[in-house]
């Protein structure tokens, strides 16, 4: 194999599929990038055995092939050369060699036939959306998965097709995060689990412009975004019925500046428990009390001006959940809805229902 191409050229591709690569593996080829050479296209893929990524770059290939490569070493050697450096790419025997200018760097190699790839994943469905879309649709609901939870199906985020509608759903236990999208045109309806390293990676090469296509098979997902094709593995389990968690119409609706709330939180945060973050948040006419208390017997007091008029009410939570919320709405004031002291809170952008999310009270 042997091809040539700008530095850039090389780069590009491989930084977007170095992500899942590890340089720690069980397997020495799952640490290599898997390079395919042909039709002046240069392909790299990088895979962990759960995610794949797969990148294409135009090169001139003088002589085709595949090889596998040490995919953060080559990473390293293309980011330390010079801008607009020629890089001739060549192999002979087990050896990959990269030339540019004066520099010259040897690379153990491994046969291309070791390296695992997916092939086929018999799509079940494929809906066409924008990028901007489906990486608002993540970054509204991502931090609300859990974390090597034992409940595994929790360690990802719920994508649901319904008619003409997408909805992202996530959720740990304490809280639950939910965004929906409009589809162009009706899927059919169905739900998949997508892993969390999965979601993370998806969020880092997503861009604002552009479509992607997002393939939803029985076991796979797979996206094309661009010249990158992404393809994860699905989580195979149920769901939680997250419905039951949001509360339908709370009692009690409080209107608050989102910022103002937030500068609070933080501040009161500032003495609350280390390991539970605990704060306590009270409700009276007009008036919004936020309170935290410590093991050391330290304590902070904040106040807030907000539209409320319904029975007094006081209740626990973490305030960490609550500040990931706020962080995720975009609006100027933020509506919270309360039942009762042992009842979820309900966070969403005044007037607007495509984005919810629910933290559960916590004893105090």
């Amino acid at each position: 194999m042997k091809l040539m191409a700008k530095r850039e050229e090389l780069l590009a591709p491989l930084q977007s599929v170095i992500g899942v690569v590890e340089r720690r593996q069980t397997m020495p080829v799952l640490a290599n990038v898997l390079l395919s050479a042909r039709d002046k296209r240069l392909g790299m893929t990088g895979t962990d055995l759960e995610v794949e990524l797969s990148a294409t770059s135009a090169v001139q290939v003088e002589a085709a092939g595949d090889v596998t490569v040490p995919g953060r070493k080559f990473l390293d050697i293309l980011r330390a050369l010079p801008s607009g450096t020629d890089v001739t790419l060549s192999t002979e025997g087990e050896k990959a060699t990269v030339r540019a200018g004066r520099s010259r760097f040897t690379l153990a190699t491994l046969p291309a036939g070791e390296f695992p790839v997916l092939e086929e994943i018999h799509a079940q469905q494929t809906l066409a959306l924008s990028q901007g879309e489906f990486h608002r649709l993540i970054d509204k609901t991502h931090f609300s998965m859990a974390q090597q939870d034992v409940r595994y199906y929790l360690n990802g985020l719920l994508f649901e097709t319904q008619e003409r509608t997408l909805r992202a759903v996530a959720t740990d236990g304490h809280r639950l995060a939910l965004c929906e999208i409009t589809l162009a045109e009706a899927a059919r309806a169905g739900q998949v689990i997508v892993p969390r390293k999965a979601i993370l990676e998806l969020q880092r090469i997503l861009g604002a412009e552009g479509q992607i296509e997002l393939a939803i098979g029985t076991n796979h997902v797979r996206a094309q975004i661009g010249d990158i094709r992404f393809t994860s593995k699905l989580i195979d389990g149920r769901f939680p019925e997250y419905g039951r968690v949001i509360p339908e119409s709370p009692s009690k609706i409080a209107l608050a500046d989102r910022e103002l709330l937030r500068q609070a939180l933080q501040r009161t945060a500032i003495l609350s428990n280390e390991k539970y973050r605990g704060i306590r948040v009270g409700l009276k006419t007009g008036l919004m009390t936020v309170q935290a208390h410590n093991p050391e017997h330290e304590e902070a007091e904040d106040q807030i001006e907000i539209d409320y008029t319904g029975d007094e009410v006081e209740i626990g939570f973490n305030v960490n959940y609550l500040l990931d919320a706020l962080s995720a709405i975009e609006t100027d004031r933020v509506e919270l809805g309360f039942t009762d002291a042992n009842s979820s809170c309900l966070i969403r952008a005044p007037g607007l229902g495509d984005a919810r999310y629910v933290v559960m009270p916590m004893r105090l």
